[in-house]
């Protein structure tokens, strides 16, 4: 996803969508630092040393994992499909398109 809220906007966070079932985190957590903010439903995830975000918890699916791909391993990831969300128009575009990224 490339998203234009204002989070996502200002650090270029493009991300993709696993379901939790899907993620496990191998190493670190204890080098992780959270940052919520609006409705304070997505859970932003940062190293605590370096300041990256490779993951978080989006509130667009609460059941998923926001994975920034340029945090895995090279060949970890064979192809990507772009898709554009609306995060300044967030309600509105979940509205209309919602189910679709889920």
């Amino acid at each position: 996803f490339v998203c234009n809220c204002s989070i996502c906007d200002m650090k270029g966070n493009d991300h993709f969508i696993v379901n939790e079932s899907n993620f496990s985190l191998e190493k670190g957590e204890e080098s992780l630092t959270e940052y919520r903010f609006n409705t304070k439903k997505a859970r932003h995830l940062f190293c605590k040393i370096c300041g990256v975000q490779s993951f978080y918890r989006p509130r667009s699916n609460p059941d998923g994992v926001g994975i920034n791909p340029r945090c895995l391993d090279k060949g970890t990831v064979r192809s990507e499909t772009v898709m554009k969300v609306d995060g300044q128009n967030w309600e509105k575009f979940m509205e209309e398109k919602g189910n679709s990224i889920r």
